[in-house]
């Protein structure tokens, strides 16, 4: 026996009814004019089916009468608004329908989901006792027939218990099966927003070409973790062929913070120069296993295409692209969590080509790379025979291990030591040279300084413990005679030697990342280019001395106060950009004396590399100094 309350004009029961769900069917409604109607259209040809003028707020059904309540909008209808009228009415009908129906029996519950609505029925109903569960069933991609998703309440009657029964809430969605379990009615309710929010978004991409690129995030069915984050990119300046006008485009593991692929302008590039009217961008996340692009591809192609651009044929082929035909390689060496930096990981990914990289990634902050290190392509030893071609080789997925010393993978750590050739003096590689490192990450910027100036003695200020340990165990770094690493506070270090003794070193760079990212400032902390602490580092500068900063600010008015800030400490201030990234290196020095025309600075810059090749070390030919100076003005 079935109750549909609120049953208006809709057709629904006689469709049921005349496909043979079932036949014992009750409507009921507050409209006689409806009943009426409904009534004289069913006529003689649903004998089983009445119509009855009643209200659902008081109905006169015995207790425990109904298997199944069916509600078509009845409760979206009713409850428009959060008064305490409309709460009291709502509760009413809840009452109502939970007094009819049998225990084991159903309060099917047809509603677009409203966010008020769906917590008052799951909270309702949850508390007393019932199974909660959520069904997606129609989608915006449904005939366009929808821009919202419809969901189904399915609320099924159990005896209270007495005490605290856990709750029971799950949904399930269009694409599953299976149902999800939740464990509280604020996580259903924002799961039901997610696919509502999806189902906009569809619509609106189906219908426009997107003047913004858009991202999400598709999240594994089981663990609810994300697993593809998806950028879509419309080109307006791409004429693409009928063929060319979308397409997948799949970021080898371990790439995804390139410039091409991490960052905005860089996917506009990537799409224009691919040739498609859109570019959907798929980054693949570390704590997920993927099957190949096989895999991938068969994973993503119903859902990728709900992102089509409009006017796309039906059984238009998308195809799917990547570079090199694969999907990359990325190992997790090390996973921990440090009190101050949060979790973090440890990762070797391949490369363009065939070099590997160890990258350090704090996860709050997951698309920047906080350390890289190229890693050494292993030699055979004296006299072992190079594998014959026939022998099983070496698994792609097993990086080598050895870091490369010689090699800075840090565009803005090659130009902060190329900012040495600044120093005062004749020679341009100096007797002597004490350097101050705030901020030791993987430790390539004192490691490099340490072995490729032999006669600078470098110490490095780490406010947390775990970047010590990181740096020694998985990027090759050691303390020696020379390099020493002391375990404390940037600001109170310097603020300690400012006050006991003052002009001692020749150079300080600060590259140390901001833990707080409200801030449109990521490195420094604002606290690092306050005046009164800036006055300090200046105090501990050697007079012919440089002080670098790596900043890296997106909010363009607080980059103008720091750069003012700098200024009138400082009355030598060279800049150098970054190209492609947000990057800007900032040479400080404390006398405007020690100014240098741009031919003066290549000479000095070709000078000291020569240097420093002739040590013997080995050298990255990439690494040019001079080149690395070319772009430095003076603000």
């Amino acid at each position: 026996q079935v109750l549909v309350v609120g049953c208006g004009n809709s057709e629904l029961s006689e469709q049921m009814y005349d496909v043979g769900m079932c036949e014992d069917i009750v409507n009921i409604d507050i409209s006689d004019a409806v009943i009426r109607q409904m009534r004289e259209r069913s006529g003689s040809r649903r004998p089983k089916m009445s119509y009855l003028l009643m209200d659902v707020l008081q109905m006169d059904f015995p207790d425990a009468h109904f298997q199944v309540v069916l509600d078509k909008g009845t409760l979206d209808a009713l409850l428009t608004d959060e008064e305490e009228a409309t709460l009291a009415k709502v509760d009413q009908m809840f009452a109502e329908i939970s007094r009819v129906l049998q225990v084991g029996g159903r309060y099917l519950c047809v509603s677009l989901a409203q966010a008020h609505v769906l917590t008052k029925a799951v909270q309702y109903f949850s508390q007393e006792g019932w199974v909660v569960r959520v069904h997606q069933v129609a989608g915006s991609g449904d005939s366009q027939q929808f821009v919202l998703p419809v969901f189904v309440y399915v609320m099924t009657k159990f005896r209270k218990i007495p005490g605290s029964a856990p709750q029971i809430l799950e949904i399930c969605p269009e694409e599953q099966d299976k149902p999800m379990r939740v464990e509280s009615v604020e996580r259903l309710v924002a799961a039901v927003r997610d696919r509502q929010h999806y189902a906009l978004l569809c619509s609106q991409l189906s219908k426009t070409p997107c003047r913004e690129q858009v991202s999400l995030d598709l999240c594994d069915k089981e663990s609810g973790k994300p697993r593809y984050t998806l950028h879509v990119v419309d080109s307006p300046s791409a004429k693409p062929s009928r063929e060319n006008r979308f397409a997948i485009f799949i970021i080898p593991q371990g790439r995804e913070t390139e410039w091409l692929f991490g960052t905005e302008e860089g996917r506009r590039q990537l799409a224009t120069s691919a040739g498609f009217g859109r570019l959907v961008t798929v980054a693949l996340h570390r704590e997920q296993h993927y099957e190949g692009m096989a895999g991938i591809q068969a994973e993503l192609s119903g859902k990728v295409m709900e992102l089509a651009p409009p006017g796309l044929p039906a059984r238009q082929q998308v195809p799917f692209l990547s570079v090199g035909g694969d999907i990359g390689v990325r190992a997790v060496r090390h996973r921990d969590t440090s009190p101050l930096s949060g979790e973090y990981v440890v990762e070797d990914v391949k490369g363009d080509g065939t070099c590997y990289f160890r990258r350090l990634i704090f996860l709050r902050n997951r698309n920047v790379v906080q350390s890289e290190a190229r890693l050494l392509a292993p030699t055979p030893l004296p006299g072992q025979k190079k594998r014959r071609k026939d022998k099983k080789k070496p698994s792609p997925a097993e990086p080598p291990a050895a870091i490369d010393k010689s090699y800075l993978c840090c565009e803005h750590h090659k130009a902060m030591v190329a900012g040495l050739c600044l120093l005062g003096g004749p020679d341009p590689l100096p007797a002597s040279l004490a350097v101050l490192v705030v901020g030791l990450g993987g430790g390539s910027l004192p490691l490099f300084i340490h072995d490729y100036f032999s006669q600078a003695c470098v110490a490095v200020v780490e406010i947390d413990p775990s970047m010590l340990e990181v740096a020694t165990r998985w990027f090759g770094f050691s303390q020696g005679d020379r390099m020493q690493v002391h375990i404390s506070d940037g600001l109170d270090y310097v603020a300690k030697l400012a006050a006991e003794a003052p002009a001692q070193y020749d150079a300080i760079m600060f590259d140390v990342d901001s833990k707080d990212l409200t801030v449109g400032m990521s490195c420094p902390p604002p606290a690092f280019v306050e005046k009164p602490f800036l006055q300090k580092v200046k105090t501990i500068l050697k007079p012919e001395g440089i002080f670098v900063l790596n900043l890296v600010c997106r909010d363009a008015r607080l980059k103008e106060s720091v750069l003012a800030t700098l200024r009138d400490v400082f009355p030598l201030l060279y800049t150098r950009r970054i190209e492609g990234e947000v990057n800007e290196i900032l040479f400080c020095q404390p006398s405007p004396e020690g100014r240098r025309d741009p031919a003066e600075l290549g000479a000095r810059a070709r000078a000291l590399e020569g240097a420093l090749r002739e040590l013997g070390r080995p050298w990255d030919s990439s690494y040019v100094l001079a080149d690395m100076l070319q772009a430095v003005r003076i603000l």
